[in-house]
């Protein structure tokens, strides 16, 4: 561990990631900020992922392979890599997530700024062989508790979070979506997101995602909304938030214009 105050731990949970994940990981290894490490939690993958991780640990020694002994899913796989974070700050990369070389350095320079305790970025979006879609996810400056519940701008691939806080209001549950429950409690306490209006998240648009199907992603955000103790009418109102702002955001989520690369 580096000791200073801007260390960061990055945790990622992977299953069967082995077509994505070295991408994934490299995008890691190219940020400007030095300062982290990188926890992967192997969920008992049944191809590649394994080896190909401990092959990038073998060049980088802030990689770190765990291996959970069964397969427990998302939500545990990354309380696990919590457990073992050494840094004052939490960030998530899914497996199959791309960041921009200064990702981290920007969040930390606005944290500094803001006194901000919870930062998230814009996000770019590719499909399922790497193809950038002509359309980006903007953010606003701040978001607060009420913003929050009506559309989850906070892309968890993109977020910065203070350690402790995140330890606090970490739920357990893959039958939600236990990353916006996470930033609601944290915004719950009257605490701002702060956002950097930029797409240094590239998200995978993958349809093998738990959120890829339409139906089950409604059903999961209901839970979540049940989770924190929203009551059924006025889950019901947000719900309709959820859904018309969901509607907007996917449309533009069609066409791919161009093609990334590991060298860009």
């Amino acid at each position: 561990m580096d000791g200073t105050s801007d260390f960061v731990s990055i945790i990622m949970a992977a299953y069967n990631a082995e077509k994505t994940i070295e991408l994934a990981i490299c995008s890691v290894a190219m940020q400007t900020c030095p300062d982290w490490e990188l926890i992967v939690i192997n969920d008992c993958s049944t191809d590649r992922t394994a080896e190909i991780v401990s092959s990038l640990s073998e060049l980088d020694s802030r990689i770190r392979l765990i291996q959970n002994q069964k397969n427990s899913g998302v939500s545990i796989s990354r309380k696990t890599g919590m457990e073992n974070a050494n840094g004052n700050w939490i960030a998530i990369l899914d497996s199959d997530d791309i960041w921009e070389a200064d990702k981290l350095e920007k969040e930390l320079r606005l944290a500094r700024e803001k006194n901000a305790e919870l930062v998230f970025t814009g996000s770019a979006f590719v499909d399922e062989n790497t193809n950038l879609l002509d359309w980006m996810l903007h953010v606003p400056q701040t978001l607060s508790y009420r913003q929050l519940l009506k559309q989850n701008l906070v892309s968890n691939s993109s977020v910065l979070v203070k350690t402790e806080l995140y330890k606090t209001f970490y739920a357990v549950n893959d039958n939600m979506h236990e990353d916006f429950a996470i930033w609601l409690g944290i915004t719950g306490t009257g605490r701002k997101a702060y956002g950097i209006d930029e797409p240094l998240l590239i998200y995978r648009l993958a349809k093998s995602s738990k959120s890829s199907n339409k139906l089950k992603a409604a059903k999961m955000n209901w839970n979540t909304y049940r989770y924190i103790g929203l009551n059924l009418l006025t889950a019901s109102f947000y719900m309709g938030c959820y859904t018309v702002n969901g509607l907007l955001k996917y449309r533009h989520l069609k066409q791919p214009q161009t093609i990334l690369s590991t060298a860009e």
